[in-house]
């Protein structure tokens, strides 16, 4: 009896850990207008990378997933027939600490959000500044 009280919240709650992990990563694989990962420097001419991508009019925002080895400024330009946008991300680690061990974390600060007033092309350059050997996954969202 007791070993029912205690299996039952259990499955309820990794249930419901299932049901909210499956559900974020359909949701933002909807979201998701535009993705690169760039590890290889093959991925750029001239030092710089560049693509083309159809956008809808709304509100959307960069995510990074930045690593150590990332570009310290990672130049982002995007225009379009009505959108001009450029900014320098800048590279930040944050120290962790615990009792056995330390690591760090890695983030790119900058204006992470953008207006786009109605639907157009976009071209993307990503200019490492020099550091193609670095790794760094950029996407854009809808917000």
């Amino acid at each position: 009896m007791n070993k029912k009280i205690i299996v039952l919240p259990v499955v309820v709650v990794i249930g419901i850990i299932l049901v909210n992990f499956v559900s974020d990563q359909s949701i933002e694989k909807n979201n998701v207008v535009f993705h690169v990962t760039l590890a290889d420097p093959t991925l750029y001419s001239n030092g710089v990378y560049t693509d083309e991508f159809f956008i809808d009019a709304g509100q959307y925002l960069f995510r990074f997933v930045p690593n150590g080895s990332s570009p310290e400024i990672l130049s982002i330009t995007l225009n379009g027939k009505s959108f001009d946008f450029s900014e320098d991300f800048r590279l930040e680690n944050t120290l962790h600490q615990t009792g056995i061990s330390e690591y760090f974390t890695w983030r790119y600060i900058g204006q992470e959000k953008i207006l786009i007033s109605e639907k157009q092309e976009i071209s993307i350059m990503i200019n490492p500044n020099g550091k193609t050997m670095g790794s760094v996954s950029i996407d854009i969202l809808q917000n």
